[in-house]
């Protein structure tokens, strides 16, 4: 791993995703710049947000912070994770056995909020985080017909 990573800010950022594909129905992040100071994740979104939807996202992503949830890892055959995820992003070199990262325990499927093959280091619990704090977004329209490009900036408290 980069020598700024932290596993801190990609556990946030699973957490983030999670918020908003649920609340929106958009697809994963397309990119991710992970920094221990400050990181960036860009979705693929059909409207820019409301300082007040800035503010509610935000404050989702905390209260599943402090929900304490756990973070775990699971093994799948790639055949099975391609029927279940996009892989796009995924190297090949990740093999023939992918390891899923679940936010939520995933022995009970109704208190996962994200899954995903990810290769990335993790907190255990999502309480181990610290506060998420939304720096800024910028959202640029997309050619007609699709969606636009939703930039979203955060850190974290201790």
């Amino acid at each position: 791993m980069a020598k700024e990573y932290d596993p801190r800010m990609h556990s946030a950022e699973h957490i983030l995703s999670g918020v908003l594909i649920r609340r929106y129905g958009c697809p994963r992040c397309f990119s991710t710049h992970i920094n221990s100071n400050k990181s960036k994740v860009d979705f693929r979104f059909p409207h820019d947000l409301s300082a007040e939807d800035a503010a509610s996202i935000a404050a989702e992503v905390n209260d599943i912070i402090k929900a304490d949830l756990p973070i775990a890892a699971r093994e799948m055959p790639r055949e099975e994770a391609a029927t279940r995820f996009n892989l796009t992003r995924l190297p090949e070199s990740a093999g023939d056995t992918l390891r899923i990262v679940y936010v939520g325990d995933p022995d009970q499927p109704e208190s996962v909020l994200d899954s995903c093959p990810c290769i990335g280091e993790h907190v255990a619990r999502t309480s181990e985080c610290g506060d998420f704090i939304w720096v800024s977004h910028e959202w640029k329209p997309g050619e007609e017909g699709q969606d636009g490009v939703l930039r979203i900036r955060f850190k974290l408290g201790k």
